[in-house]
């Protein structure tokens, strides 16, 4: 048997869908079980991943349908069984996608954007359900299989090399961090459709930066990112210079994780790297509220704090949803939404999380 999972969504997503990764292979011990990604990151989280037999990894969206189509050609000739597409892939291009290479048997949501085209692309649905994690709904793809799932725990599984595991161990000793409390921080999110304006200002971090210095000054800061993130990691040292504050130079997402299973607290708002450190059983993760936060996100089996944002309060769904649109509101909207989010309230927030310095 031949079985593609689909993970053409954000980074995140993509380390969300490891546990049906693993279930998929429990449940089909003797399959072909592969993966598609779109994101150069999302394959770096899955190298090394023993239950898949290989991933695959193609940007569609900078490509473009032309020259896209005959690497989807070539999936489609591999004539798998059986096709999934992992929560949270609502835009009817992901399955598209899944009716290009044509699996015999393809597995989706649906969402909010449902109707008859999907019907053609995809030949069975289940439900997507915002009250539960997308780790929940991607289980329920299990149910017209005819199955239930089989592991007793489904955890997120990033498989790190010695390698990788050294250099963060090679990292801490040289910056004279063993045995300080370590705070990641992740000033950005994704840059996708218009999920940059859910980013808390610079300003603001610059603020709460200073402020814990000064009510914190043993712990150390760890700025966590890729290049989208080096401007605003270089004004953050700009204004701390000389201090507790790093900006580690990671060449990839494996490196972040193994840098992360060293800190003692995490901030950010729904990232990627907020999965990361859930994955890495960062202990005292602090979450501030974003429109796109809801139930289905949530840093997964891992204790979190959450600052609350006062806007939005209790509104998410009606900003953000997985039907492949914008978070709803003006450029200015959202930044007055992200700025209600007080220096002060963070700072208490982290404080309670550090506890005594």
């Amino acid at each position: 048997m031949k079985i593609l999972l689909l993970a053409l969504s954000g980074i995140g997503d993509t380390l969300i869908a490891t546990p049906l990764i693993h279930e998929l292979r429990a449940q089909f011990p003797d399959a072909q079980l592969d993966a598609l990604v779109l994101w150069a990151g999302s394959k770096d989280l899955l190298e090394g991943n023993p239950h898949l037999n290989t991933v695959h990894q193609k940007n569609l969206i900078k490509e473009g349908a032309v020259k896209s189509l005959p690497f989807l050609l070539r999936l489609r000739r591999e004539n798998y069984d059986l096709s999934l597409n992992a929560h949270t892939q609502g835009r009817i291009h992901y399955r598209m996608v899944a009716r290009i290479i044509g699996a015999r048997q393809r597995l989706s949501h649906a969402y909010e954007n449902h109707g008859w085209l999907d019907r053609w692309l995809i030949r069975q649905f289940v439900p997507q359900d915002y009250t539960v994690h997308s780790v929940v709904n991607n289980n329920r793809l299990l149910e017209p299989l005819g199955r239930k799932p089989l592991l007793p725990v489904h955890a997120f599984e990033i498989f790190l090399t010695s390698t990788e595991e050294q250099w963060a161990r090679e990292f801490i000793a040289s910056q004279r961090l063993d045995g300080k409390k370590i705070l990641g921080v992740h000033v950005g999110s994704g840059g996708t459709k218009n999920l940059a304006l859910k980013r808390w200002s610079l300003d603001h971090y610059l603020s709460l930066l200073e402020k814990l210095g000064q009510s914190h000054p043993g712990v150390a800061v760890l700025l966590f990112g890729g290049p989208e993130e080096e401007q605003a990691h270089a004004q953050i040292l700009q204004a701390a210079p000389g201090g507790n504050i790093f900006a580690p130079k990671t060449k990839n997402l494996r490196q972040a994780a193994a840098l992360l299973k060293h800190c003692h607290a995490f901030l950010s708002v729904d990232t990627a790297l907020m999965h990361l450190a859930a994955a890495m059983k960062v202990p005292n993760q602090v979450v501030i509220e974003a429109p796109t936060l809801n139930p289905t996100n949530v840093p997964w089996h891992t204790p979190y704090r959450l600052v609350r944002n006062p806007v939005v309060n209790g509104r998410n769904l009606d900003y953000y949803r997985y039907d492949g649109k914008p978070i709803k509101g003006t450029d200015e909207e959202l930044r007055r939404v992200m700025a209600s989010v007080s220096v002060e309230e963070v700072h208490r927030t982290l404080t309670e999380a550090l506890g005594n310095d």
